[in-house]
């Protein structure tokens, strides 16, 4: 169930990342160990108190360039968990990533039977704890919610891409977390 409740937070982030791709930083950070690697990400617990703040599904509902990713959240009953939990950081693909896979495959995934594969793959999009652009560095391991991680590069340029394929396109932040909005769907290495 908490696994459930990250995924949900992260597609949600994922979602208003999509909605605005102006950059955002955060200013608060805690150490996080992944793999060997030392990271920064803000552990505090987020609490949506202000209603005039915009969780990450929110952001992603408003998204017209996020569609796709919604439905797919709904799909993998993660609303809830990214709404109500935090802080993220997700990796929002948009709509025309999604398009880039293989014909049919979207729809397989939202079928009810593929339920636990779609939310391994929208985990994957999600991790704890905040993490923004000044913290990403080149050859950095992030652990994701569905127990695998992935790779941060960082050109000299400041340019971000995720797993070497994903370009980071913008950036929001949320109530509870930021947005990366990215253009490729990122899918968890086989275990």
């Amino acid at each position: 169930m908490k696994k459930l409740v990250l995924i949900a937070s992260t597609l949600t982030m994922l979602f208003a990342v999509s909605c605005n791709t102006a950059d955002s930083k955060n200013e608060n950070g805690a150490n996080n160990e992944e793999q060997g690697n030392s990271t920064e990400a803000t552990e505090a617990a987020v609490v949506d108190n202000d209603p005039s703040q915009t969780d990450v599904i929110e952001v992603a509902v408003s998204s017209k360039d996020h569609t796709t990713l919604v439905t797919a959240v709904k799909a993998a009953s993660l609303v809830e968990p990214l709404q109500k939990t935090g802080p993220y950081t997700v990796f929002a693909p948009t709509n025309a990533a999604f398009d880039k896979l293989p014909a049919g495959t979207v729809d397989d995934l939202l079928k009810p039977e593929k339920k636990d594969v779609l939310a391994d793959i929208l985990e994957y999009h999600v991790s704890v704890g905040v993490y923004t652009e000044d913290m990403l560095r080149d050859g950095q391991k992030i652990g994701q919610v569905n127990s695998q991680n992935v790779t941060i590069t960082k050109a000299a340029d400041g340019k971000i891409k995720v797993n070497g394929v994903a370009n980071v396109v913008g950036s929001i932040r949320a109530s509870n977390g930021i947005i990366y909005i990215i253009d490729e769907v990122l899918l968890p290495p086989k275990k």
